[in-house]
């Protein structure tokens, strides 16, 4: 879907979906916020103070608004709203005009127990607080077990209190308010086809894919990223005597399939390519916008496993990647700016501190965009270039100068900006961008 550029004029009404409770609102901060951060909760309970008196719908509010109530930038009010549209909480409608109109429909947080079930949310969750906080907060919504074992139920039934009578005509209410909820939206990836015909029709039952399994099979193929093939093995495996699927079954296998393969880890969802509002323009066919394109259409993992030609990134260098995206909470642009950086100057190796020194000064500078990144980068290394060779004059005045040839990146090259790119460099950035697609489908 093509991105629209939002402006602080831009306009918007909030309607309210569904019944908002006390329990909601803890359910968001010890469930959600740990997954969208603090900003999309923010936002979420902003736009329900928005809300009329009924809590039903707002008036017509400028996206200013916003920003002035919760000081914040309007590209991050962007993102935030993406994640709470990425978890359920909210739909987003829009009306193109002179001045657009946004609708922002909010919906209920799934109960506890669907959640701590969830095959994605539930993983994120756990990946983001830590066994420790995830099992306090298990507890917390955890139901005492009181043994009824010895007692009788004599609790009454509706018939044995009250009596059927005569009465007025009946009255029927529709659109009154409910609560509703709005399930994650997965893009579907398994060939259901595929996986029903590797099953002999005698192992299974006419009700083994129905609409929910086949919603819980997408899910856990997308969250541990298993293919079909991978998955067939899963589904025979989970198979019960009834020619059902043990959907406990296969959660598990699934699971220890991943942490098979993986080290014991589980896997972390980030952002997996850098957000187009962040995004240079395009129309600049200068080679200096050939590479910023190439930074902003990769995701880091395909970035720099295609430095590795034919190979797999090691783990330590993986480890790297999942800390700047997840911990130091880079943009997948700016990430791939400083790996190719990293890579060019110290001899084609990560080192884990250098990274973490340029890591934290670009975070310091709220850098963001790839050409912010790329010029800050490329000041900076000039910079302590400039008094390395200043030391290292003084303490080797004595000694025959030895000269070092020392390799750049591309981009510190100036005149890059106002080479037009030629046919042969555009083919160049085909070949790398489809090559690095290959990749990404073989895995």
């Amino acid at each position: 879907m093509k991105e629209i550029t939002i402006l602080p004029a831009d306009t918007y009404t909030v309607i309210n979906k569904t019944v908002i409770k006390s329990l909601d609102r803890k359910l968001i901060t010890m469930l959600y916020q740990p997954i969208i951060g603090y900003s999309a909760t923010s936002l979420y309970f902003t736009l329900i103070d928005d809300l009329d008196k009924k809590e039903l719908i707002s008036e017509d509010l400028q996206h200013h608004h916003l920003m002035s109530t919760m000081q914040l930038k309007l590209e991050d009010i962007v993102i935030a709203r993406k994640k709470l549209e990425a978890v359920g909480l909210l739909k987003t409608y829009v009306k193109n005009d002179t001045v657009n109109h946004y609708v922002y429909q909010l919906y209920s947080p799934i109960s506890a127990s669907e959640f701590l079930n969830h095959p994605v949310l539930n993983i994120v969750l756990y990946n983001n607080l830590g066994k420790k906080e995830y099992d306090r907060i298990v507890d917390y919504f955890k139901v005492p077990k009181f043994n009824i074992k010895d007692y009788s139920d004599i609790t009454s039934s509706f018939s044995d209190v009250f009596t059927s009578v005569s009465g007025n005509v009946l009255i029927e209410n529709d659109n009154i308010m409910r609560e509703e909820t709005n399930k994650l939206r997965i893009e579907s990836r398994v060939d259901f086809n595929l996986i029903i015909s590797s099953i002999p029709s005698s192992m299974i039952s006419p009700r083994c894919f129905n609409d929910e399994v086949k919603e819980l099979i997408n899910s856990l193929a997308y969250t541990y990223d298993i293919d079909d093939i991978t998955m067939q093995g899963l589904v025979k495996n989970s198979l019960n005597e009834k020619g059902l699927i043990d959907k406990i079954e296969l959660r598990k296998n699934a699971r220890n399939y991943y942490q098979f393969e993986n080290d014991g880890r589980l896997p972390t969802f980030v952002y997996s390519k850098q957000p187009d509002f962040l995004k240079k323009p395009q129309g600049d066919t200068s080679k200096w916008a050939k590479m910023v394109y190439t930074f902003e259409s990769v995701h880091p993992y395909d970035f720099l496993r295609s430095k590795y030609k034919n190979g797999e990134p090691s783990l330590r260098d993986l480890k790297i990647i999942e800390n700047l995206l997840v911990d130091q909470k880079m943009t997948p642009g700016v990430v791939n700016v400083l790996i190719d950086y990293v890579l060019k100057v110290n001899n084609q190796k990560l080192s884990k501190n250098y990274i973490d020194t340029i890591a934290g000064q670009l975070n310091r500078l709220h850098i963001e965009t790839v050409e912010e990144a790329m010029r800050v980068t490329e000041k900076e290394h000039k910079k302590l270039k400039k008094q390395f060779d200043a030391k290292t004059t003084k303490q080797v005045i004595s000694k025959p100068k030895v000269e070092r040839q020392e390799t750049l990146p591309d981009w510190f090259n100036k005149e890059l900006k106002n080479q037009e790119m030629t046919e042969e460099d555009k083919q160049e950035l085909d070949e790398l961008l489809s090559s690095i697609d290959e990749e990404i489908k073989s895995i």
